[in-house]
C-alpha cells in the first residue's frame, strides 16, 4: 500500500483542509506542507531502497472478474515527476503561506491544491492507460478550480473556462487514443503496452492512435495551435502559476509523450506531428515573450517556448534528445518556479506586475533582485547555470535533423536562443533604472520564509550548473533507463566539452540576442509595447472566443426550435420514442414466438380490470377532480404492487407499495399550486375544437406508447434466456452472501456497487430539489385553492360549533396517528433486520420510517413535528453515504475487492450464535440515504404547502421555505 498512500494523502488532506475554518492560516499550510513532505520522503525512501533497475508495482484488485484493477507503477520517469511534484508543491505551499491574504478563503486554497497534487502524482504513477486518462481529466478539472479560485473576477471566470474546455477536450481525444492503442495491443496495462512496439507499429490503427493521443498530450502543454488558453490562466494566484507551470499540469503533456515514447516514436509521423507543433510553439512563444509588459505574462509566454522545446526534443527522436527532453524538464521547473514566485513578490510588494512602472528595484529588493537574475540567467542558458547544459543539449540535437543539407531546425534552435536571450533581460530590466511613476506600494523585501523557497530553488540551478555530472547525472540517468532500457545512449553532463558548434550557439544566441534587446529599446522603445507584431492578428484566444459563440447561438437555435417548457410537448416526444424505439429494437431481435397462457386464472383478470378502470378513470377524472384523481392513480399503484406478489415477487410488492404511498403525498403537496379546477360544463364551453383534437392526438400517442413498450418487454420476457443466470444466484446467494433473500442479497453485493451508485443517484436529486424549492415563492394567482378560501379555521367560522368539532377531530386523530409513530418504527426496524434472509431490506425499511414521519408532519404540521424531532436530512444523506462508502473500503483494508460482502458468527451469552454479515452495514447505509433524500424532499414540499396556512391548533404556521 506504499504507492497508495502517495495518492490517498493528498486527497484526504484536502478533505481535512476543506473542513478546517477560514482563519486557520497555519494550521493549513502545516497540513498541506506535511502531505506534501511526507509524499517527498516517501518517494525518496522508495528510490534508495529499491534501486534505479526495478520497477515498483502495487495492483489492487477491483473486479477481478473483469480483470479490473487500480494499478500504480514507479519507475525512473515516475520518480523524477513525483520528486518535482511533491517537492515543488512543499515550496509552494511554504510560499502561498505567506502570499495569500487572511482575507481570501484559504481552507479552499490549500484543498484545491493537494486534490490536484494528488491527480498530477496519479497521472504519474499509473500502470493502466484508463487510469490515467481518469486521473488526467481529474487534473483538469482541479486546475480549472484553482485558475478561478478568485471567481468574483471576470478574467479569472474566463481563464479557468478556457483551460478547462481546451484540455478537457483534448482529454477526450486522449480517451479515444488509448482506446484505440488497447484495441490494438490487446490490453490497457502499460506494461503490457510498452512490450507491444512492434505490434502498434505495424497495425493500421497506429496514426489515428498516434493524433488522437497527441492531440491530448498537445492541448494540456499548450503546443501550437493550443498555446492560448495558458497566458489566460494568469489569473490565478502566483502560487497557483508557479506550481501548475513549472512542474504540474503543463507537464502532465509532455510525461505523456515520455511515457509512450518507446512506442510510438521513431516513424515521420511521429516526426511530422511532435516536433513541428514544437518547433511552432518554440518560436511563437519566445517571440510573443518579448512584447509582454505584464510580468506573469512574460513568463507564460516563455513557458509555451520552453514547453515547445522540450517537444522538439521528444519529436526528434533520438535517443539523445530524449535524454536532453528530461533534463531541460527538470531545469525549467527549478528555473521558472523561482520566477514566478519572484514575480510574486514583486507583485506582493510593490502592488504592480507592469513593466512599464517597474523600474530600480534593485535598491529596495536587493535579495530578491539576485536571486531572480540567477533564475533569469538559467532561463536564457548563461553559462554556469542549468538551462545552459539543457539548451547547449538542445543545440548539440538540431544540428542533426535533416542532416548537412538541412539546416532549419538549427536556425530555429539559434532563433529561441535568441530570443530567449532577450525577453531574459527584459525582465531582469525590472531592477534597474530609475522609477518613472509611483508605484502603488513602497517596495521592500518579503519575510525571509517567503524568500526561502526561491532561494532554495535558485540554489538547485547554481549547483546543476556547476556539478551536473555530481547533482543530477544519476537522477537523470534513472529516468532515461525507465524509457530506453538497455539501449542507452552514452553521454555525460559536464560544464566544458571543448570548442564544438552547439558551444558556438549558445555564445552567438547570448550576444545576439543582447544587441537585440538594445536595438529593439531603442527603436522601438519595448516598454511601452503591449502585443507582439506580425503575429498579434493571429490570436487563438479570440478564435477560441469565437468557436464558443457559435455553439452557443447554435445551442440558443436548437431550443428555441426545439425546446419548450412545457411538459406537454416533451412528454409527447417521449411517447413517440417508446412508440418508434421498441418497434426498431423487436425487429432486431432473433425469431420468437408468441406464447399465449394456457390457463387464465380469473381472480388475476378482475385484478387487472380494476386496475385498468382506475387508470382510466384517473385521466378522465384529472380535469375534473384532482384528489380523485390522485387515489385513483394509487389504486393503480396498489394493483401493480398486488400483482407482483401474485407473481412471488414480495420484496418488489413491498417496495411498490411504499413508492406509491410517498409519491401519493408528494403529489398531493403540489396540488395546490395547480391552476384553478373547471366544472365540466365550463370545460366544454372554454375548451375550442383544436384543443379536443389536441387531446385525441395525444391519448392515441400515448396508447400507442404503452403498448409498444409492452411489446419490447414481451418480447424480452418470450426470448429464450441463457441458462446459469438464475441458478447462479440462486446457488450463490446463501453460500457465498450469507443470505437466503436472493434478491436482497443481489442489491447488497453481487450488485453493492450499483446499490451504491444509485443511493448517491437519490441524493444528487434530493439535493437538486430542495435547492429548488428552498427559495421558491409561488405566486398568488397560480394557487389553485388560495389559503384562506373555504378553510374552517379562518377568523369568521373558527367560533362555529362545526369548526369546533373539526377542530378537536382533528386534534384527537392527531394525538392517536402520533402514536403510529413507534409502531411504525418497529415494524421499518423488522422489515430492515429480516431483509436479508426475508422479503424486506434497508430501502423498504427506509421508506416505511419516512411515512411514519410523514404522518406526523400531515396531521400535526411542521412546527409541531419539528419542536418535538430533530430532524436533519442533510446529515442523512451524509451518514448514509458515508457508511456504505466504509463498508466497501473496509474490504479493501483486508485485500478483498470493494464492497466485498463478507459474514461473522458471533457467539453471545444469551443469543448464542448469531451471523452478522459486512452488508447489514451497508444497508444500514442505504436504510438512512433513503430515510434522508424521502424527508428532504417531502419536508421541503410541505414547508411550502403549509405556507399561510393554519396548524390544526389555529396556530399559523411561519416556518420559513426549505427549514427541513
Amino acid at each position: 500500500m506504499t504507492l497508495s498512500a502517495l495518492i490517498i494523502a493528498p486527497f484526504a488532506g484536502s478533505l481535512i483542509a476543506a473542513c478546517m475554518p477560514a482563519n486557520a492560516r497555519n494550521r493549513e499550510a502545516w497540513l498541506a506542507g506535511g502531505v506534501a513532505l511526507f509524499g517527498l520522503l516517501l518517494v525518496s525512501w522508495l528510490f534508495f531502497s529499491h534501486g534505479t533497475d526495478q520497477v515498483i508495482h502495487e495492483r489492487i484488485s477491483w473486479v477481478p472478474a473483469l480483470g479490473l484493477e487500480f494499478v500504480l507503477r514507479l519507475d525512473g520517469l515516475a520518480w523524477i515527476f513525483s520528486a518535482l511534484v511533491l517537492g515543488i508543491g512543499m515550496l509552494v505551499v511554504l510560499y502561498a503561506r505567506y502570499y495569500m491574504s487572511p482575507e481570501d478563503p484559504v481552507p479552499r486554497f490549500f484543498s484545491f491544491l493537494l486534490a490536484f497534487m494528488g491527480a498530477m502524482l496519479g497521472v504519474v504513477l499509473s500502470g493502466n492507460l484508463i487510469q490515467l486518462v481518469v486521473f488526467w481529466e481529474l487534473t483538469s478539472v482541479t486546475s480549472f478550480l484553482l485558475i478561478g479560485y478568485w471567481h468574483h473576477r471576470a478574467d479569472a471566470r474566463r481563464g479557468a473556462r478556457m483551460a478547462f474546455t481546451v484540455t478537457a477536450s483534448g482529454g477526450l481525444c486522449l480517451l479515444a487514443g488509448v482506446l484505440i492503442l488497447g484495441r490494438i495491443v490487446g490490453s490497457y496495462d502499460l506494461d503490457v503496452v510498452l512490450a507491444a512496439r512492434e505490434t502498434i507499429l505495424a497495425s493500421d490503427l497506429y496514426l489515428p492512435a498516434l493524433i488522437l493521443i497527441a492531440l491530448g498530450a498537445l492541448t494540456k502543454s499548450a503546443q501550437f495551435p493550443f498555446h492560448f488558453w495558458l497566458p489566460h490562466a494568469m489569473a490565478a494566484p502566483t502560487p497557483v502559476s508557479s506550481y501548475l507551470h513549472s512542474a504540474t499540469m503543463v507537464k502532465a503533456g509532455v510525461f505523456l509523450l515520455m511515457r509512450l515514447w518507446p512506442v510510438l516514436s521513431g516513424t515521420d509521423e511521429w516526426t511530422w506531428i511532435i516536433a513541428g507543433a514544437g518547433t511552432c510553439t518554440l518560436l511563437l512563444g519566445a517571440f510573443a515573450a518579448i512584447f509582454q509588459r505584464d510580468l506573469k505574462g512574460l513568463l507564460a509566454y516563455s513557458t509555451i517556448s520552453h514547453l515547445g522545446l522540450i517537444t522538439t526534443l521528444l519529436g526528434i527522436g533520438t535517443p539523445l534528445s530524449l535524454v536532453a527532453a528530461i533534463f531541460h524538464t527538470i531545469n525549467h521547473a527549478t528555473f521558472k518556479a523561482s520566477l514566478f514566485m519572484a514575480v510574486g513578490i514583486i507583485d506582493h510588494e510593490t502592488g504592480t506586475r507592469d513593466m512599464r512602472l517597474l523600474r530600480g528595484l534593485y535598491r529596495q529588493m536587493p535579495r530578491t533582485a539576485i536571486l531572480a537574475i540567477v533564475a533569469s540567467g538559467a532561463m536564457a542558458g548563461v553559462p554556469l547555470l542549468n538551462g545552459f547544459l539543457s539548451k547547449e543539449m538542445f543545440f548539440a540535437e538540431s544540428l542533426l535533423v535533416g542532416g548537412d543539407s538541412n539546416w532549419w531546425m538549427s536556425y530555429a534552435a539559434l532563433a529561441v536562443g535568441v530570443f530567449g536571450v532577450v525577453y531574459s533581460l527584459r525582465f531582469i530590466a525590472v531592477f534597474f533604472g530609475r522609477p518613472e511613476q509611483p508605484l502603488p506600494k513602497e517596495p521592500h523585501e518579503p519575510p525571509s520564509w517567503m524568500r526561502l523557497p526561491v532561494e532554495l530553488l535558485v540554489l538547485a540551478c547554481l549547483v546543476v550548473g556547476v556539478l551536473p555530472g555530481i547533482s543530477i547525472e544519476p537522477l537523470l540517468h534513472f529516468g532515461v533507463v525507465a524509457i530506453l532500457g538497455g539501449d542507452v545512449p552514452e553521454y555525460h553532463l559536464a560544464v566544458w566539452h571543448g570548442f564544438n558548434l552547439p558551444l558556438l550557439m549558445s555564445v552567438l544566441a547570448l550576444v545576439i540576442g543582447a544587441w537585440l534587446f538594445q536595438l529593439l529599446n531603442q527603436r522601438f522603445n519595448l516598454q511601452q509595447r503591449d502585443r507582439a507584431p506580425l503575429i498579434h492578428r493571429l490570436s487563438g484566444a479570440q478564435a477560441y472566443e469565437n468557436t464558443m459563440l457559435g455553439l452557443t447561438r447554435a445551442a440558443a437555435f436548437l431550443v428555441r426550435h426545439l425546446g419548450t417548457q412545457r411538459l406537454q410537448p416533451q412528454f409527447m416526444i417521449m411517447m413517440l420514442a417508446m412508440l418508434v424505439l421498441p418497434a426498431l429494437l423487436v425487429g432486431g431481435l432473433p425469431p420468437w414466438e408468441v406464447a399465449w397462457p394456457t390457463a387464465i386464472d380469473p381472480y388475476f383478470v378482475v385484478l387487472w380490470i380494476v386496475g385498468c378502470v382506475c387508470a382510466l378513470a384517473a385521466a378522465w377524472q384529472a380535469k375534473y377532480h384532482r384528489l380523485a384523481a390522485l387515489a385513483l392513480a394509487g389504486g393503480t399503484g396498489v394493483i401493480t404492487a398486488v400483482t407482483f406478489l401474485w407473481l412471488s415477487a414480495p420484496d418488489l410488492a413491498l417496495t411498490q407499495l411504499m413508492v406509491e404511498t410517498v409519491t401519493t403525498i408528494l403529489i398531493l403537496l403540489g396540488l395546490r399550486w395547480l391552476p384553478a379546477r373547471l366544472t365540466p360544463k365550463e370545460l366544454a364551453l372554454k375548451t375550442p375544437w383544436h384543443v379536443w383534437l389536441r387531446r385525441s392526438r395525444d391519448m392515441l400517442i400515448a396508447v400507442g406508447g404503452g403498448l409498444g413498450m409492452a411489446l419490447l418487454a414481451y418480447a424480452v420476457l418470450v426470448r429464450p434466456l441463457p441458462e446459469g443466470i438464475s441458478g447462479f444466484f440462486l446457488d450463490k446467494a446463501l453460500s457465498e452472501g450469507g443470505g437466503s433473500n436472493v434478491v436482497n442479497v443481489l442489491l447488497v453485493d453481487f450488485r453493492g456497487f450499483d446499490t451504491m451508485g444509485e443511493i448517491t443517484v437519490l441524493t444528487v436529486v434530493a439535493l437538486t430539489v430542495y435547492a429548488l424549492l428552498r427559495r421558491f415563492r409561488p405566486a398568488p394567482e397560480s394557487v389553485a385553492i388560495p389559503a384562506q378560501r373555504n378553510n374552517p379555521l379562518d377568523a369568521a367560522t373558527r367560533q362555529s360549533p362545526a369548526a369546533q368539532a373539526n377542530i378537536g377531530y382533528l386534534m384527537v386523530a392527531g394525538i392517536f396517528m402520533r402514536l403510529l409513530l413507534p409502531f411504525m418504527g418497529v415494524i421499518a426496524a423488522y422489515f430492515f433486520m429480516r431483509g436479508h434472509n426475508l422479503p424486506g431490506g434497508g430501502f423498504v425499511a427506509g421508506l416505511i420510517f419516512s411515512v411514519a414521519i410523514i404522518v406526523q408532519y400531515m396531521l400535526a404540521g411542521t412546527s409541531w413535528v419539528e419542536a418535538r424531532l430533530t430532524l436533519r436530512p442533510h446529515r442523512w444523506l451524509g451518514y448514509g453515504l458515508t457508511l456504505a462508502g466504509l463498508t466497501g473500503l473496509g474490504a479493501w483494508f483486508f485485500g478483498y475487492p470493494f464492497l466485498t460482502s463478507h459474514t461473522a458468527h458471533l457467539h453471545l451469552p444469551v443469543l448464542g450464535e448469531i451471523h452478522v454479515p459486512s452488508a447489514f452495514v451497508f444497508d444500514t447505509g442505504v436504510f438512512t440515504t433513503v430515510v434522508g433524500c424521502t424527508m428532504l424532499i417531502l419536508t421541503a414540499l410541505a414547508h411550502q404547502s403549509t405556507r399561510g396556512h393554519r396548524l390544526p391548533d389555529g396556530r399559523p404556521e411561519t416556518v420559513e421555505a426549505g427549514g427541513a
